[in-house]
């Protein structure tokens, strides 16, 4: 078995749920406040038991400044792919956004293949060929088969949506170099991973927080955290010993998880379109990881 693969799907189940989450529960709070809510309570929940495995709270070791340029590149990147996705929500039915900002393994190989020790094979490029369709079938809504291409250019959702799953791909790939290359500790880079984009994000959210607060939310809040803080466990478990295309490809394939809720609880428009691209593009996503 491919080391990282399970803690990887179970990444990709939590992280799903939770991006349909975004859509049902949040979709009028910006994504700078979900972020640094969420995250703060998910670093609470973590912590506890943290210590208990552990037998003392995590510590981030000192790190040369490459070390520290790394992780503020990993941990920038994520703030921006995170605010740029929920706003891609934001502006277009989840089942829309979810295969186009899951593509992010189409960013992450050719940056490995620049940057670090891994090459490119025939299955890379057609996996790439698979993602680009998937992309343009979970565009199309009937009519001139090329009418879709223009949407590209035209949409706000799907840019954002794009611009995020970039993001996300320099994200993964410096997460890979700090948690295997720099030697940052597992347990540390989860904390480092969950309050790093809440204080990147810290500004914009005071400026967006809500007039009523968020009081009546602050249980859903509190739940959603618990499956992130699981979530970002089982993704550190699989970036510290697997490559960046591997766990990238397998952890989005949490898109498909929430094509499915998307369309099946929230009733969305499109659906079988969407769902057969959502597929489509998990192929693809897999080709990338061969």
């Amino acid at each position: 078995m491919v080391p990282g693969l399970l803690p990887a799907v179970a990444a990709a189940l939590l992280w799903g749920g939770y991006l349909y989450s975004l859509k049902r529960y949040f979709s009028g709070y910006s994504g700078a406040v979900i972020a640094v809510v969420v995250n703060t309570a998910a670093t609470a929940w973590y912590l506890p038991g943290a210590y208990a495995y552990l037998g003392g709270f995590p510590i981030v070791p000192s790190l040369p400044p490459i070390g520290i340029a790394v992780v503020l590149v990993t941990v920038g990147f994520a703030a921006l792919g995170f605010l740029t996705v929920t706003r891609a929500l934001a502006a277009g039915d989840v089942t829309l956004v979810a295969p186009v900002a899951k593509i992010v393994p189409a960013f992450v190989l050719p940056l490995e293949v620049l940057l670090l020790p891994v090459a490119l094979g025939p299955l890379q490029v057609v996996g790439i060929g698979v993602v680009t369709a998937a992309v343009y079938l979970a565009n199309y809504e009937g009519g001139r088969l090329f009418d879709p291409l223009r949407r590209l250019t035209d949409s706000r959702a799907v840019q954002l949506a794009l611009l995020s799953a970039a993001c996300y791909g320099v994200s993964d790939v410096a997460k890979r170099v700090a948690l295997q290359d720099v030697g940052v500790p597992a347990a540390s880079w989860v904390v480092v991973s969950l309050l790093g984009p809440a204080l990147f994000l810290a500004p914009i959210a005071v400026r967006d927080w809500p007039e009523t607060g968020i009081r009546t939310d602050l249980p859903t809040f509190v739940g959603i955290a618990a499956v992130v803080a699981l979530a970002r466990v089982a993704t550190t478990l699989s970036f510290s010993v697997a490559s960046a295309s591997v766990a990238a490809t397998v952890i989005n394939a949490q898109s498909i998880v929430a094509v499915v809720l998307g369309g099946v609880l929230l009733a969305e428009e499109g659906f079988r379109t969407r769902l057969a691209a959502s597929a489509l593009a998990v192929g693809g996503i897999a080709l990338l990881a061969q």
